[in-house]
């Protein structure tokens, strides 16, 4: 296996960049978060909320009805449009122009979803992260991989990343086998453990932050918006890959000494996210 490249502070400064004192809204970046069903609202919560603390200048997030008050009363911030449907995204049609797009986290996999997820792909042009269910629909429909724009951004965990590649006996067939999917459809694979690798084609880069305490419900919906935001921001999908996990990562570095490893949630990702990103300032 080729050796990785390490993702370190040193790397991250040179990807990072500060943001511009005269900076508004409107040149921020617009993110769209696709998200949530009847009993999953929650990770709706969690990745529009930590898209909007990564830094972009406007979110607007696509749930079911049903998870309307739940999410204009806990983020205020973001902008909500919802499909026809009350339980499970029926539909992705919403007018606004985005400049990246985060699908997945918490959608179900009703049959209407799926559809809706299919019609999506087929026009959709938009920078995209793919997380959860999202890639669990894909991997049930293996003729959709080809429908990927080239540097989409999959986040699996190693159980979604079976689905998607097939399983491995070794360390080092799992890495060939992902390596070989990055290259055959051109997109970048963050594969979420740890710690946590992203694959780029041949490249291979190890996260260094990071403990046990992110082992917990709806870390990787947190991801999802922090890596939505920094596309949304202008950055390239491999840095924002990059500079995604690492800033994750970190905050549970931060945050552990005060919350132990026990009682560290996904919440407490979003809470310590500016303390992650004055690190790099």
């Amino acid at each position: 296996m080729k050796i990785p490249i390490l993702i370190t502070q040193a790397e991250i400064q040179q990807i990072y960049k500060p943001i511009n004192p005269k900076t508004h809204k409107g040149i921020q970046g617009h993110a769209a978060i696709i998200a949530g069903s009847y009993g999953k609202i929650g990770a709706a919560v969690l990745a529009s909320k930590a898209c909007i603390k990564s830094g972009c200048g406007l979110v607007t997030t696509h749930i079911p009805k049903c998870g309307y008050e739940i999410l204009q009363s806990t983020i205020p911030e973001v902008m909500v449009v919802t499909t026809t449907h009350e339980k499970y995204i029926s539909e992705i049609i919403f007018d606004i122009k985005s400049q990246a797009i985060g699908i997945g986290p918490g959608i179900g996999q009703e049959s209407n979803t799926q559809k809706a997820f299919y019609e999506f792909l087929k026009t959709n042009k938009t920078p995209l992260v793919i997380d959860a269910d999202a890639l669990n629909i894909l991997s049930q429909n293996k003729a959709w991989y080809d429908l990927l724009q080239p540097d989409t951004i999959l986040t699996p965990h190693p159980k979604e990343l079976e689905r998607l590649i097939g399983n491995w006996t070794s360390d080092s067939e799992k890495f060939e086998k992902t390596i070989e999917f990055s290259k055959q459809y051109k997109v970048i694979i963050v594969m979420k453990g740890a710690p946590t690798h992203i694959v780029n084609g041949e490249s291979i880069y190890q996260n260094t932050t990071g403990n046990a305490a992110l082992a917990t419900a709806g870390s990787g919906d947190v991801l999802t918006g922090i890596i939505t935001s920094l596309l949304a921001q202008g950055y390239l999908p491999i840095q924002a890959a990059q500079l995604g996990v690492y800033i994750h990562g970190l905050t549970a570095d931060i945050a552990l000494p005060e919350t132990g490893y026990q009682s560290f949630i996904a919440s407490d990702i979003i809470t310590n996210l500016g303390k992650a990103f004055l690190t790099l300032d």
